[in-house]
């Protein structure tokens, strides 16, 4: 009895209800960049101008990949390595493990920025930066290295607590499931976040030269609109901030029951994400405003308007000269603590739910013999005076040419190379009330890879031209281009790695019309995975 039960895959979590996956979803989408990333960038590139690519490669690309991700996360119920796998076989594996092996590496430093907004929240009562926000940050705090060296094992306290903290409380989520964990967490955390950063809004609104700030903002450049760099920072503020194509909301949405709706919920959530970055705009521009009238200058020449530096540089020095700046400074940090915890998690559900489908392992199993690694990993690079160097090149690399090359990889493997939209379009228009139509199809199999190879060759290009950051070759070879050879060779091996059950079974999807039957002969006609046959026996055993 005891060796059937080893061969008996864990039993898959689910969401309770849709408004439990919505939330989720939400929560995974909006994070740290939707606040500290979006303004920034749309400032940069057009101002109100922006707002059209940015609509536009919403509904071009955004949208169409989620609904992607939905659905092959949905009708084979698993994570990126084993729906991949029940798709594209061999292939679609390694791209899945290759997307898993991207959430290592941004869990590892992601946490990092969530311990210094969680210790920048508890700074925000006494104002502990004083009048020098910048060098408070990166001398006081992060302890910054100033002879130029690159890595050090010199442990900073300030850090190192809250990065422990803020582990120990993922890990915790995470350990109690989808439905007791990360659902509950994020149906408290996200309608908390949207009111917190409500109330700032407001309160930013209402403050001196706000208005100049929000005209800097708004103000269209419609000239903007012929540099296709601007197009281009349009299609990757969208695909970065809805959190596809690296897994997240595949695996999520394995953990739907299966007759559900999938197009309108995603409809909501990514109209939800950009409708929050747009009020982070507001919010995030009418404080700049206010600190451009307090310094006597116009907000072009303010510095530091997107990133690390506006959050932790520019953002406290604003609030040390606002009235009631406590208040403002807790609802601040406290809404970019909040984003990055619900994102966090759905990065490290997206590691746990590849090695539990794979290797059977229960979720305790999962937690502990990944999440105590990953967490000492983090507190070893990142708990130390030159963490800071680290994380940034891990981020460039890993989003610029990780995740869109993964991507790309997983729109041409699964649109082209096993011909399975018929299938995927199908499920996606039965199951909903809002119906793909063909467009679907052409948007995601032509249209969203030439836009991410321009991305992907262009990042590729910068990277060469000159040094990223000023840091040195080695540097780089190791903690940029090493990164991605780590996370190619860490797929490689997970792929070739035995399953513990057999992949190719799982419960069968009805045939639910004549057009779907019809598409599915179709589908397996010309070149599919051969998935659909295997899927539709009676053999189906784990969900």
């Amino acid at each position: 009895m005891a060796a059937v039960e080893a061969q008996v895959a864990p039993k898959r979590g689910e969401w309770t209800g849709q408004v439990g996956f919505i939330l989720s979803a939400i929560g995974s989408a909006v994070g740290l960049g939707n606040i500290w990333r979006f303004p920034g960038v749309a400032y940069e590139s057009g101002g109100g101008a922006f707002l059209i690519p940015y609509l536009i490669a919403l509904l071009t690309a955004g949208i169409p990949i989620l609904f992607l991700d939905y659905a092959i996360g949905h009708r084979f119920k698993g994570s990126p390595p084993l729906a991949l796998r029940r798709v594209a076989g061999f292939l679609g594996e390694s791209i899945g493990w290759f997307q898993v092996m991207i959430c290592v590496f941004i869990a590892i430093y992601y946490t990092a920025v969530l311990a210094w907004s969680s210790s920048f929240f508890v700074y925000s009562f006494d104002l502990r930066w004083g009048a020098d926000a910048p060098g408070f940050f990166t001398g006081d705090y992060l302890q910054v290295p100033t002879d130029g060296s690159l890595f050090s094992m010199a442990f900073v306290p300030s850090v190192l607590v809250p990065l422990a903290l803020m582990w120990i409380i993922t890990l915790a989520v995470l350990r109690a499931g989808v439905a007791k964990g990360v659902q509950r967490v994020n149906i408290v955390a996200i309608p908390l976040l949207v009111v917190g950063f409500l109330i700032l809004v407001v309160r930013a609104l209402f403050l001196p030269g706000a208005s100049e700030g929000l005209n800097a903002l708004f103000t269209p450049d419609l000239s903007a609109l012929g540099d296709p760099s601007v197009w281009v920072a349009a299609y990757s503020q969208i695909f970065f901030s809805l959190s596809v194509g690296f897994g997240i909301m595949m695996t999520y949405s394995s953990y739907r029951k299966r007759r559900t709706n999938l197009t309108s919920p995603g409809l909501i959530i990514a109209f939800g994400n950009s409708s929050f970055e747009i009020l982070a705009g507001i919010g995030v521009f009418s404080t700049l405003g206010f600190f451009a009238h307090q310094q006597g200058v116009a907000v072009s020449e303010l510095e530091g308007l997107t990133g690390v530096t506006l959050a932790f540089m520019t953002f406290p020095a604003i609030i040390s000269e606002m009235p009631g700046g406590q208040f403002f400074g807790l609802l601040f940090f406290g809404s970019l603590t909040l984003a990055g915890l619900t994102s966090l998690i759905s990065i490290l559900e997206v590691i746990f739910a590849g090695f539990i489908d794979k290797f059977g392992l229960t979720r305790a199993q999962a937690v502990y013999r990944l999440g105590i690694p990953l967490a000492l990993v983090s507190v070893v690079l990142f708990g130390t005076a030159t963490g800071l160097f680290a994380l940034d090149t891990i981020d460039n690399w890993a989003n610029n040419l990780g995740i869109v090359g993964a991507a790309i990889a997983m729109t041409i493997t699964v649109m082209w190379v096993r011909r399975s939209g018929p299938e995927l379009f199908t499920h996606l228009s039965e199951l909903s009330t809002f119906k793909v139509k063909w467009g679907w199809w052409v948007l995601v199999s032509v249209l969203s890879p030439v836009v991410l190879t321009y991305m992907l060759l262009s990042a590729i290009e910068a990277l060469i031209a000159e040094p990223y950051g000023g840091y040195s070759t080695g540097y780089l070879l190791i903690f940029g281009w090493g990164v991605i050879a780590a996370m190619v060779v860490g797929a490689g091996i997970l792929t070739t790695t035995k399953w513990r059950t057999d992949p190719m079974k799982f419960e069968a999807w009805p045939s639910y019309s004549p057009s779907y039957t019809a598409l599915s002969q179709a589908h397996k006609g010309h070149g599919g995975a051969g998935v659909s046959s295997a899927a539709n026996t009676s053999e189906g055993v784990q969900k």
